[in-house]
Order: C-alpha cells, then sequence, then structure tokens
C-alpha cells in the first residue's frame, strides 16, 4: 500500500515545486510518536529528492568531531564565526542568538515587520561561509530563526540561489512559539504556572508578548539525518545545539544518560563564545590578546571524551581556569543541571590541562531527562525610564545626592506616579550599592555620575519626569556635565515568566527545504 501511495505521488511531481524530501511522507506515525517529534506536511512538492547518504547508520562514524562555537549571543563578534571557519578545521558551527528577552524583541520585530522576528545577522554569516558549506561539508546549527524560523530560511535559499547554489538543504525545526495556543492549553490543563511564584499564565495572558518552549536536541538531530545542511531553530537550548552532531556522527543512544550529559556540558562550555576562550575571565591579565581572540571548539570523541581548544595562532586563552569559569557560569544545584535531554552532574566533571589551549574534560555523568519542557514567556509589566548627569569636584558626592532629591521632590509635586525612584552614584557605589553616609559625603571624588531610574504603570507619568532631568542643570548644584542624547523617554519593561510544560502536549516540527 505504501508502494502504491508512492507511485502516485511521484506521477504528481513534476506539476509542482519540490520543499520536503520525499521520504518524510512515508515515515509511520509510530516512528514519528516515538521520537517525539513529527515531520511538517508538505505544501509543495515537484519532484523526489535523493535520500541523504549521510542518515544515521549509513555515513561512516569519524575518529572525532569538531564543533566551533560562533556566537553567544545576538549582537555578538561579527567576525567570529567566519574566523572560526577559516582559520582552523570544523566539522560544525553552532551559534547560539537567543536569550530570555531576545525572544520578545524578536516577537515586537515581527509584529513591525512580518518578515522579520530572526537574527538577520546570520543570514550575512551563512552567505560568507557558503563555499565551505559547499564545498568542505561544514554543517551550520543556529537557533537564529528566533520566532520566525521560516522566513530566515525563505532569505537563505534566495541569497543561496541568487550566487548559484543549487544542492543547499535547509532545515527549520519549530513549533517552539505556543503564544497562539495559551488559550487551548489552559482549557487542556496546563496552567503554566510561574515556577517562581506559582501564578497561572492566564493572570498576564493579554500582556504576553512571547511564549516559547525550550526543545532539545532530537529535532536537530532528526533534521541532521534528512542530510541539512544549515539547520535554523527556535527555541532550541544553548546546549542542545552542540550535543546533536554528537549523537548524530557517534551514534549514540538518547538513553545513554552519561553521553547525553557529555553533549550537553560540552554545549554549556561553549554556548557562551569566547567567554571560556579568555573573555570575561577573572585572571583577564593572563591573556595576551584580546583583539583577536579566538572562539571555542569542542573536538570530540566516540568514547564520551572531549576537549576545549580554539584555532591555533589566535588570541584568547584556553586554560583550566577559563572552562571551570565557564562550568560555574548560569548553572543553579550542579548536580542536577536539567536540560530537556538530560539531567547533568557537573560535580562528576574531571578537568586536565593537555597541551596549550587544550582542555580535557572527561568523567560525566548524566541521568534521566524529566516529563517536562521548559516554558520561557516573557510580558509587558509597565514602564521605565533612566537619565544620568556627572558632577565634578568639588563636592562630586553631596551635588549628585542633592540633584537626586531635588528630581523626586519636583516629582512628588507634580503628582507623578512611580513603583520605585532608584538612585545611583556611579563612581562611588554603581557596583557595591552601599548606602551614602557621611563619611562618603566627606570624601572628595574627582566626579560622579548620578543615576536615576524610575518605574511605574503610567507612561505619561515617566515621560513627563523625563523632562524634568536637563532643568537640573541651571537650576541645580554647580558642575554638570556629561547631559547627551536628548530628553529620556520611558520604555516598555519585558518581565520574565518561567513555566513547566508536560512534554505530550506539543512536539517539535522538523522541515526540510531545498532551492527551487
Amino acid at each position: 500500500m505504501k508502494f502504491r501511495l508512492l507511485l502516485i505521488i511521484v506521477k504528481c511531481l513534476n506539476k509542482v515545486h519540490a520543499t520536503l524530501l520525499i521520504h518524510d511522507l512515508i515515515l509511520t506515525p509510530a516512528f514519528e510518536k516515538s521520537r517525539g517529534f513529527f515531520i511538517s506536511n508538505p505544501f509543495e512538492i515537484s519532484g523526489i529528492l535523493d535520500s541523504p547518504t549521510n542518515q544515521k547508520g549509513y555515513h561512516q562514524v569519524k575518529e572525532f568531531i569538531r564543533i566551533a562555537s560562533g556566537q553567544g549571543f545576538w549582537g555578538d563578534l561579527p567576525n567570529a564565526p567566519i574566523n572560526q571557519v577559516r582559520k582552523g578545521p570544523i566539522d560544525y558551527l553552532v551559534m547560539d542568538y537567543l536569550a530570555e528577552v531576545t525572544m520578545s524583541i524578536m516577537q515586537k520585530q515581527r509584529m513591525r515587520n512580518p518578515e522579520w522576528g530572526y537574527a538577520r545577522d546570520f543570514v550575512g554569516v551563512v552567505e560568507q561561509v557558503l563555499p565551505e558549506i559547499t564545498n568542505e561539508g561544514i554543517k551550520v546549527i543556529s537557533n537564529a530563526g528566533g520566532v520566525n524560523p521560516l522566513a530566515c530560511k525563505d532569505e537563505i535559499l534566495k541569497i543561496a540561489k541568487g550566487k548559484g547554489y543549487t544542492n543547499l538543504r535547509v532545515a527549520v525545526v519549530d513549533n517552539d512559539d505556543i503564544l497562539s495556543q495559551i488559550d487551548d492549553l489552559v482549557s487542556d490543563g496546563h496552567l503554566l504556572k510561574n515556577m517562581d511564584d506559582g501564578e497561572p499564565i492566564t493572570t498576564v495572558k493579554d500582556q504576553l508578548l512571547s511564549a516559547n518552549i525550550y526543545f532539545g536536541c532530537r529535532a536537530v538531530v532528526k533534521a541532521l539525518e534528512e542530510g541539512a545542511d544549515v539547520i535554523i531553530t527556535g527555541r532550541v537550548t544553548d546546549t542542545g545545539l552542540t550535543l546533536a552532531p554528537m549523537i548524530y556522527e557517534f551514534g549514540w543512544d538518547f538513553g545513554d544518560y552519561d553521553k547525553m550529559a557529555v553533549g550537553t556540558i560540552a554545549g554549556h562550555i561553549i554556548e557562551c563564545g569566547a567567554q571560556v576562550s579568555g573573555g570575561n575571565f577573572t585572571d583577564w591579565q593572563k591573556v595576551e590578546d584580546f583583539t583577536d581572540i579566538g572562539f571555542p571548539i569542542i573536538e570530540a570523541y566516540p568514547n564520551g571524551e572531549f576537549f576545549v581548544t580554539k584555532h591555533e595562532g589566535t588570541g584568547g586563552l584556553v586554560s583550566e581556569m577559563t572552562v571551570k569559569e565557564q562550568l560555574l557560569y548560569e548553572i543553579g544545584d550542579p548536580k542536577e543541571y536539567i536540560t530537556p535531554d538530560v539531567i547533568a552532574d557537573f560535580t562528576t566533571v574531571q578537568l586536565e590541562d593537555a597541551g596549550v589551549d587544550r582542555v580535557k574534560v572527561t568523567g560525566i555523568k548524566g541521568y534521566p531527562e524529566t516529563p517536562t519542557y521548559k516554558v520561557s514567556a516573557s510580558f509587558t509589566d509597565g514602564y521605565k525610564l533612566s537619565a544620568t548627569l556627572v558632577y565634578s569636584w568639588p563636592d562630586a558626592l553631596a551635588k549628585a545626592v542633592k540633584g537626586a532629591e531635588i528630581l523626586e521632590s519636583r516629582a512628588q509635586a507634580l503628582g507623578l506616579e512611580f513603583e520605585e525612584f532608584n538612585k545611583e552614584y556611579l563612581g562611588y557605589n554603581g557596583t557595591t550599592e552601599a548606602p551614602v553616609d557621611q563619611k562618603a559625603l566627606d570624601t572628595e571624588f574627582d566626579e560622579i555620575q548620578m543615576r536615576i531610574s524610575v518605574s511605574g504603570q503610567k507612561k505619561a507619568d515617566l515621560d513627563r519626569f523625563g523632562m524634568e532631568i536637563a532643568p537640573l542643570i541651571l537650576t541645580g548644584p554647580s558642575g554638570v556635565t556629561g547631559f547627551a542624547g536628548g530628553r529620556p523617554k520611558a520604555s516598555e519593561i519585558v518581565a520574565y515568566w518561567p513555566a513547566l510544560l508536560e512534554k505530550k502536549a506539543v512536539k517539535p516540527r522538523v522541515t526540510i527545504f531545498k532551492i527551487d
């Protein structure tokens, strides 16, 4: 029956355009369900595309693979991914563009322009490395798709076609965006309670800007099995981007939790880009070259060992201490680093210097994954406004304090309503938040920057307060400088809503596209 269906499909293929691999159509429901994702139905098909020869089980297991980090966040060094591709051998280029607040920013962009909503910088990166993707077989994996991975895919295919590339396969991993499904999920009993206070998401439903599931590596592995050269995802975990190539290349089983933890911790180590290769390092004086800082590379082996390194001849530093600092970054309980793929035990990690800019990582243990996905939602929670003025010697701190008092008094006289009125004095307590006492007021500082931040639900009140900043220059203490950029305006506060959702409630979607 399946064969007859395929023949019928084949006869129709010449009349429409191809976007999906035909063998996706004949995957059995049981297979799809067991793997925890589904292949999207084709909306245009015009020809049978050759089945990929590098599917899991059909490609030769490599001795090792090199997975290079090209971005640690949206806005990281623009030349970093290009350098990773061209300054030495790599097999995979992975790029992390998403933070919690990034999703809400992208959602706003998409509301202004339906063709936006993804990291548009990523398209330029792919354009520059198309020769290496085609000629050297380097695969690119990134969550740059944000809230609009299909639009990102469209732009990449358009550019590749314009440059004469005809065999590029681009995979989109999506269905993480559940913003439009909130009502249905709540009706089905998924209250998406805030992990901090237990409140259901319905309390902020009308203020929601974004709501995305953190998918794991499985859909990315599927995309690799389907022969994708470039994989664009929505909200896939940072660690999953690195774990997926290891599973695909080495044939690891999803139930081998030690191996899953290996790839997860490797992904955690390089997810912040150069933060593990000398950037933001406590002993920064030991880093000889920040100008040409090398981004990190994971050299991974089938037995679960891996090395953290970087391209020879680049700046920065990879050492036990740089790796240890990154290991401690944003982990919570080190024995239970929870991802959709595994619970990794960071206390089992063993590090060993293995040469210049080369650290060996072994001993990692992992435990079964949880039955839930984490949901990262954001919502508008009022407005904020910040402004600064710099006061010079003499009595710099005393003048700054007086200036802040004047602004607060004038706001009260105007009847402006704020939820918070925060005063900071950079040069004295900008990092320590120490209270201002008489000893501090008697201390002479060359200069102090007064920073005022206010928040509240009434945008008009905040904007009216912004009109009071510049007048303080001539109606308050003397010696003011540093005012520039015009009158400050209120901007939205984007608040974070973390929640959990049962995995059975939603599945990631994998779609393979090629150039027409």
